[in-house]
């Protein structure tokens, strides 16, 4: 079997402040169904910020492997090159990151009640959320527009 590598060298990535190993780049905007497709990489060997999924959550894992932690660090599951997840909202904290490489993620944020993401510190107190209105201001500013 002839082992395939995701080229993204023609996918314009963007950083979030205070967001460590993470970029992401918006390909998609649905306001009127509350739906953002996006791309998440996710740096290899690294965590992200602990947080919450506060809606529902479509995942296809395109390069890579995409690594789920429980919040005290601890590896909860490994979700390999091609495999389609549907997440329900959940209260459950959580990390994500790379394998031994890079991961590249495509998430399909479906709706919720405003709040997509919780983000959480270590004492799992709520330090900030993302919602609809986060997503389209960065996408907004990705596109180079500033209205």
């Amino acid at each position: 079997m002839t082992n395939h590598f995701f080229d993204d060298t023609h996918i314009q990535w963007q950083t979030l402040a205070g967001f460590d190993h993470l970029q992401y780049s918006i390909l998609d905007i649905d306001e009127n169904n509350q739906i953002v497709d996006v791309l998440f990489k996710f740096a290899a060997q690294q965590q992200i910020v602990l947080h919450r999924h506060k809606s529902l959550n479509k995942t296809f894992v395109i390069q890579g492997e995409h690594r789920l932690y429980h919040a005290d660090g601890s590896l909860k599951e490994i979700r390999p090159v091609g495999k389609y997840t549907s997440s329900q909202p959940s209260d459950e904290p959580h990390r994500e990151g790379g394998g031994d490489v890079d991961v590249v993620v495509f998430f399909s944020i479906r709706g919720g009640d405003g709040v997509f993401y919780q983000i959480l510190d270590d004492d799992l107190n709520v330090v900030g959320e993302l919602g609809m209105r986060d997503f389209i201001d960065l996408y907004k500013k990705q596109m180079g527009k500033t209205s």
